[in-house]
């Protein structure tokens, strides 16, 4: 039994994560700039052109801006603790690479198939999405493509190819290199946050107040429930974290990402949430295009338009760096020996890892294709909370067991800081875990079987 105990929670040393990053590490392309609209571009998307109409109409009505600030608050904190550890350990992998180095093998296992939950299924999400504004682009120009092939079979249809098509095309992208990604993100982040503000200056004239009336409507419980809900719309920051091999100056550029994005993103989606119940009373937003056909029902069709236009560019970058940051998981798990080798193979052409972007390209084809978007949020958010929880610990602990190692950014007020990030995440876990608990211990189940079956045998650790 103590045997056993050892090998779960059997650690690699900070010094050694990062002196085994360098033997097999990725090019260093991404500046401080870069990384905070990384963060804005992951952030900005589903959640806000998709999922804020969904939450208000099933779960919070117009108390869905408090749901935002309930979940933009648990980020904040957790944030804080993140960004402390992503510039200690400038190592892809983020939460399940400071785990690995805190609190053991068998931890840093589960966080990493909780990263796996939360980037490929939340990229899956946001496909879907995707999928939704496109189609009612071309439906507004006279183009009615088949249901068949626009909707899953349990709406009807046979496959949601439009988000099968941008699944495989940001995949490509990603295996072309980083640089060029980045470039593509810069331009779309732009273009999403010009169609927000946007819809703003439109939107606001038409709110009417008795849309607020009944401003919570589902109580507490359903305020909380929504911020559990939507909370994977703020995993951007957790996306930057994943970038630090390719960062020029990681100990500066990671904290001013990661807090940076993460402030900005948070004041853009209670904004819009308060605008967009506003204009249209809640229980008509349970809709693919909540944002774009309420502008529609207001009469502004041009407005419309351009928002659902934006839409469809701005969470191409969502998908884009959610694909980027479970392939750069995928990476760093197969050079700890823990997957197979061939997932941290590098291009000899492109220095990418190629063949992992390839199979998360083509898992998030096949999700977002067959599977419901709301399912697939909810899922996603608890894989998000979790890792969030791990990390918080991983800092308390760190202070106490390696108070003499370099922090260049230090958490502020940590031994608040953590907690108030345990508690907040663990109540939104909580409230997620009754609604879709099963099909997530399922999942972890797996994950369990895998790592005994095959990780815990292949481990360099096991070897040593």
């Amino acid at each position: 039994m103590k045997s056993l105990f050892k090998k779960l929670f059997r650690k690699k040393s900070i010094e050694s994560i990062i002196e085994g990053a360098k033997k097999n590490s990725l090019k260093k392309t991404l500046g401080a700039f870069d990384l905070i609209l990384l963060g804005i571009g992951c952030t900005i998307g589903t959640g806000i052109f998709v999922l804020t109409g969904v939450a208000a109409a099933e779960y919070a009505g117009p108390a869905i801006s408090i749901s935002y600030l309930l979940a933009g608050l648990a980020c904040i904190f957790a944030g804080l603790a993140y960004t402390e550890l992503a510039s200690m350990v400038p190592v892809a992998g983020s939460a399940y690479t400071y785990s690995y180095a805190i609190l053991g093998e068998f931890i840093a296992w589960l966080v990493a198939w909780g990263l796996i939950l939360e980037y490929t299924v939340a990229a899956s999400t946001v496909a879907a999405g995707w999928s939704g504004y496109f189609v009612g682009i071309l439906n507004q120009g006279g183009i009615h493509l088949p249901e068949a092939f626009t909707k899953i079979p349990s709406e009807g249809g046979f496959i949601n190819l439009p988000a099968v098509c941008i699944s495989l095309f940001v995949g490509c992208l990603l295996i072309r290199g980083t640089k060029e990604s980045v470039m593509v993100n810069r331009i779309l982040v732009g273009l999403k946050l010009g169609v927000i503000f946007l819809f703003l200056i439109i939107a606001a004239p038409h709110i009417k107040m008795e849309n607020y009336a009944d401003f919570a409507p589902f109580g507490w419980n359903g305020i909380a429930a929504g911020a559990a809900t939507i909370f994977f719309a703020y995993l951007g920051f957790d996306a930057v974290a994943t970038t630090a091999e390719e960062c020029k100056n990681p100990n500066r550029d990671l904290p001013i990402g990661i807090i940076g994005s993460l402030l900005i993103c948070t004041v853009l989606y209670i904004a819009t949430s308060l605008v967009l119940t506003g204009i249209v009373h809640y229980s008509e937003l349970n809709n693919a295009e909540p944002m774009a056909r309420a502008l529609r029902q207001n009469g502004s069709n041009i407005g419309s338009a351009l928002v659902g236009t934006g839409a469809v560019a701005g969470m191409v970058t969502v998908l884009l760096v959610l694909m980027y940051g479970q392939s750069r998981v995928f990476f760093v798990m197969s050079r700890d020996g823990l997957i197979p080798n061939i997932f941290s193979k590098l291009h000899k052409k492109f220095s990418t890892p190629h063949i992992s972007c390839a199979i998360v390209m083509v898992a998030v084809a096949t999700i977002s294709g067959f599977t419901p978007i709301h399912t697939m949020g909810q899922m996603s958010s608890l894989g998000t909370l979790f890792a969030f929880f791990v990390v918080s610990i991983g800092v308390l602990v760190l202070r106490f067991t390696r108070p003499e190692l370099k922090r260049p950014f230090k958490c502020p007020m940590v031994f608040v800081t953590a907690p108030m990030a345990l508690l907040s995440c663990g109540y939104l876990i909580y409230s997620l875990f009754l609604k879709t608990g099963k099909p997530f211990v399922i999942w972890f189940a797996i994950g369990i079987a895998v790592y005994f079956l095959y990780s815990q045998k292949r481990s360099p650790l096991n070897k040593k």
